[in-house]
């Protein structure tokens, strides 16, 4: 291969704990600079030509837009009498919200993103609507980024009101009688929107009708900047709740009883219910008959329980048990028609519990069998719910639930292109390096022979307490139509199986994340899935970390990699937008000589070497706001030089898109369809579209 020719500057770097570090493409960390825009598209143009070469690039384009072509429909969202629903059908870039008067009302469009933004780059989310079901709060984003607008829309004449929120991330809107709760940061500098850090994010409440900058703070911290927080309110208005976070582990939890008639305040006492970022507590709901908050913790049980708090005795001394921890993981808790549903996770599936609010009368919820569910929640006075199940070959079934009798009926079912009684799912517990059994989920058609040859994808993402759980991915069915097996690992950093199972897998031991990964490569090609020469590993985000540990580690192990959207400088990633909220999960290589030594050790970017590397397909977008795309522009450039076989190493530079959400569906079939073509090409198998079968080139 001919990469581009990548500038290499000496004299960039730092010195650490007494140890100089370079960093000669430290230059492409000004991701909006022409230099590197011009480095970008050199890279590019030397990936299209690659892909282009590909004789069945575009068979896979039609057969992945084929099977994506299929009406999609989201759970619908109640709101007084009238239901918002999502829909797509089929080809649209984004799902268009429909609303209907009643829950077997004719749909009318709410919002069309399509009309809005016809290169489908724009994305609507409903926030939280007002107690009276009046006004609708709902954010808007663009290109992929984590940069929000809030809007307010008026449910008696469906059309927006002048309010307009800017410079909000990560916000949600809590309604409190004529306006709502919700988090910014101060208006950044000019130029900085996409890379610049967001420091100083503040909490503020919203009055319907006045200008932005009149809006009350309730909450700041004026000496620590690197805190991420937010505000929610009980169901009845009755509690605002506080929650403050340095990252992504760990939060405190705080509230403030609104039956005062007052709004917080910097300067007001907001309520500790847990102090401190060592635990994770939440409140779910207040009970208006016991007088009770009921809040899911961690503290004193590391895979969760329900608790009752009297808001006059918080501490957790005076904490009671609703629902007390189990074997099972308690993954969440949701209220509807004056019920408790607990949703836990069995071996990274899911179970579903229903209580009285006081935790008796436990009942299990039947689902349609092994995979992922969600939903049940409602308002009390609701006569029914919706939750929706997915598994591997099932891209969800909504179903209405009710509350009275438990009884539930299908409500909405997609219509599919494929028969996914062809596929079979198994779970199986890999042995890892230290004795720990890692579970695997595997994914092949009927018939499919283990001979050691099938081209396999190995997908796992392994920390920030994530749990993988049963899910649909049209993208998959490429792979299992072609005889092809996937695979998915539950390692550890993951939350499948509580606190410990994170913990076990994050700072100085998140090499135990990659050795488990490495074991699940090596159960499959032991127990003849597939063999070194025909497996490929993918992963997204801390995931794309997980693949460059990888590269580095085991190159040997795989024939094709595809680091997506990855954190792969581990000393420096602190320093961008985002990056100071993972500092719980990894460390700070600036803190301690410790810190330093582990994160350098596995660092993805500072462990290539020259040697004969797999076949790489980096993938990142331009307004990744969240992973800056200069961890895989750097990454690559370092990887190219290193490169000492014969295999290819490119990157995929996304434009107008972020960290993949909300990505139109033409970007997403062109992706997908090039990320397909580059694993066939590169394990030697030639997809077949006339029949369900493969062909080896040798």
């Amino acid at each position: 291969m001919n990469y581009p020719d990548t500038k290499i500057d000496d004299l960039a770097g730092d010195t650490l704990h007494g140890t100089w570090v370079a960093d000669p493409y430290r230059w492409l960390e000004n991701d909006t600079s022409a230099e590197t825009a011009d480095w970008v598209q050199r890279q590019n143009a030397v990936t299209e030509a690659y892909l282009a070469e590909i004789p069945f690039r575009q068979d896979i384009a039609k057969r992945f837009e084929a099977l994506y072509n299929f009406p999609k429909v989201g759970a619908p969202q109640k709101v007084g009498d009238l239901f918002f629903i999502s829909k797509n059908s089929g080809l649209q870039n984004q799902f268009v919200i429909h609303v209907r008067e009643g829950i077997d009302g004719e749909d009318k469009i709410f919002i069309d993103p399509n009309a809005e933004d016809p290169e489908g780059t724009t994305t609507f989310s409903l926030l939280g609507s007002s107690k009276d079901h009046r006004y609708l709060a709902i954010g808007v984003q663009k290109a992929g980024s984590d940069w929000q607008d809030i809007g307010v829309w008026d449910l008696r004449t469906l059309t927006k009101t002048n309010d307009l929120l800017q410079w909000c991330k990560f916000s949600g809107a809590a309604w409190y009688k004529n306006g709502f709760f919700y988090s910014r940061y101060p208006v950044p500098a000019k130029g900085t929107e996409l890379s610049g850090a967001s420091k100083f994010q503040k909490v503020y409440y919203h009055r319907l009708g006045d200008p932005q900058e009149d809006d009350a703070l309730v909450w700041e911290d004026r000496n620590n900047g690197d805190l991420y927080v937010g505000v929610g309110t009980t169901e009845g208005e009755e509690f605002a709740t506080l929650t403050i976070s340095p990252g992504t582990d760990g939060f405190a939890q705080h509230f403030f009883d609104l039956r005062t008639g007052l709004l917080p305040n910097p300067a007001s006492a907001w309520v500790p219910l847990q102090q401190g970022f060592d635990h994770k507590t939440s409140i779910v709901a207040f009970e208006p008959a016991s007088g009770k908050l009921l809040a899911m913790t961690d503290v004193g049980a590391p895979r969760y329980r329900l608790v009752a708090v009297d808001p006059g005795k918080p501490a957790p001394a005076n904490w009671e048990d609703v629902i007390p921890q189990r074997a099972e993981l308690l993954q969440s808790v949701e209220t509807g028609g004056g019920l408790l549903f607990a949703h836990y996770l069995k071996d990274a599936t899911s179970r579903f519990f229903r209580y009285n609010s006081d935790g008796t009368g436990e009942t299990e919820v039947k689902l349609p069998g092994l995979g992922s569910a969600c939903g049940f929640d409602g308002l009390r006075e609701d006569s029914c719910g919706f939750f929706s199940f997915t598994s591997f070959t099932d891209p969800g079934t909504i179903y209405k639930y009710d509350y009275a009798s438990g009884d539930s009926e299908v409500y909405l079912r997609a219509e599919l292109k494929f028969d996914p009684e062809q596929f079979v799912t198994e779970q199986v517990f890999c042995p890892g390096k230290d004795g720990a059994l890692v579970p695997m989920f595997i994914v092949r058609r009927h018939g499919v022979a283990l001979n050691g040859k099938n081209p396999t994808l190995l997908y796992a993402y392994g920390g920030f307490n994530v749990s993988l759980s049963p899910s649909f991915s049209t993208s998959r069915m490429v792979l299992l139509e072609q005889g092809g097996v996937f695979a998915m690992a539950n390692l550890r950093g993951g939350g499948e199986y509580g606190e410990d199972w994170h913990k076990a897998g994050m700072r100085e031991k998140k090499q135990n994340v990659f050795d488990d990964f490495i074991c699940a490569a090596e159960y499959l090609i032991a127990n003849q899935y597939t063999d070194k020469e025909h497996l490929a590993v993918n992963g997204g985000s801390n995931g794309g970390l997980l693949i460059g540990a990888m590269l580095t580690q085991r190159p040997d192990l795989l024939r094709v990699a595809f680091p997506e959207v990855g954190v792969l400088d581990m000393l420096r990633f602190q320093k961008f937008t985002a990056g100071f909220g993972w500092t719980p999960e990894y460390g700070n290589a600036d803190n301690s000589q410790e810190e330093f030594d582990y994160l350098r050790n596995y660092s993805p970017l500072h462990n290539l070497k020259p040697a004969g590397y797999p076949a790489t397909l980096v993938m990142t977008a331009d307004h990744d706001d969240r992973v800056v795309p200069s961890h895989s522009f750097k990454f690559i450039s370092a990887l190219q030089l290193a490169q000492q076989g014969e295999a290819p190493v490119l990157i995929r530079v996304q434009t107008q898109a972020g960290h993949g959400a909300g990505m139109p569906t033409s970007k997403t079939i062109a992706q997908q369809a090039d990320k397909w073509s580059f694993f066939f090409r590169n394990v030697g198998v030639i997809p077949r579209f006339d029949a369900l079968h493969v062909t080896s080139t040798g």
